[in-house]
């Protein structure tokens, strides 16, 4: 992972392979996080059991300015090719520092239990020219005892006029197989279709499964799904505020080999289900602050139910 490290109260410092600093955290029971400065970048997350449950690609590119494939990448203040930025604008691609001096959370994210890092982008001269607004973007990164892993990102407008943005965590789920996952959570909802020029559709399935090409946007959806992986027979809660929205994305055989940063057969171990803001963006003005919070819990799939009975746990 590293070849120095440098201790810190909840987490520690370390350099990764291309000499950039990366942030572990780690819970007494054994689960951990690491997080990447370039890019603010969750790029893994492991159970008390040492098990992998974010998808990283093999041939994945980890050399900056190149996004890495895979983790959780933070699209701000742009998502895919909706606009003038590159894709998913540039918050991925840059790097983060560490905030020492974070400000409180304005609502209660108790980190008694947890452990955190705070980071800290600001826009610099050449993000000015291509987007030019003055903003703070801080993102909390926290893993509880229990090995839930939750992200709380803040966006401040610090300029002297509004400004609009997209946003989403681009969540790559580790699945076994994806012809034996399904989503639950989102059916009868309406979602744009990215492989139909967005055009709105309406859910009709009892629950999502996989057998194709989907890259779609679940518009105003609940702040509580489930994706359950029967082989594995674990499920991912995932909950969310402030992110009305829930991308699922799986690039299936033909476009996973048009990527070169994607290994040929790798579709079938992952997805992306993202809690976004992508259908309408949002609007801040002069100092005003949005926070929107993803928390991801992988359980037995025989205790999930629970999860989605009770949604108010975030």
């Amino acid at each position: 992972m590293g070849h120095c490290s440098e201790q810190r109260p909840g987490f520690e410092v370390t350099k990764d392979w291309n000499g950039a600093d990366q942030i572990a955290i780690r819970s007494p029971r054994g689960a951990s996080v690491r997080v990447c400065l370039h890019g603010g970048q969750v790029v893994s997350w492991r159970n008390d059991r040492g098990e992998e449950l974010l998808f990283t690609s093999s041939k994945a590119i980890f050399k900056p300015p190149r996004a890495t494939r895979g983790g959780i990448p933070i699209c701000f203040p742009q998502f895919g090719n909706c606009g003038t930025l590159e894709q998913h604008g540039f918050a991925r691609n840059k790097i983060w520092t560490i905030d020492e001096e974070a400000p409180p959370l304005n609502y209660g994210d108790n980190n008694n239990n947890k452990a955190s890092v705070d980071l800290l982008l600001k826009p610099s001269e050449d993000d000015l020219k291509c987007w030019p607004h003055c903003f703070e973007l801080r993102l909390r990164v926290s893993l509880s005892m229990d090995g839930d892993l939750s992200l709380i990102s803040r966006v401040r407008n610090v300029n002297g006029k509004p400004f609009s943005f997209a946003f989403a965590y681009h969540t790559h789920l580790s699945v076994s197989d994806i012809s034996e996952v399904r989503i639950e959570g989102l059916e009868t909802l309406d979602y744009l279709d990215n492989l139909s020029q967005r055009e709105r559709f309406t859910e009709q399935g009892d629950a999502i499964t996989f057998e194709s090409e989907v890259d779609r946007v679940y518009v105003g959806s609940p702040g509580v799904i489930a994706v359950l992986d029967h082989e594995k027979k674990r499920t991912f809660i995932v909950r969310k505020e402030g992110l009305p929205d829930i991308v699922v994305w799986n690039p299936w055989e033909k476009k996973s080999k048009t990527m070169a940063d994607f290994g040929d057969d790798e579709y079938k171990q992952m997805l992306c289900v993202d809690a976004a803001a992508v259908e309408r963006a949002i609007t801040l003005k002069p100092g005003e602050e949005w926070t929107g919070k993803l928390e991801l819990s992988a359980v037995p799939s025989t205790n999930c139910s629970d999860h989605l009975d009770h949604p108010g746990r975030l």
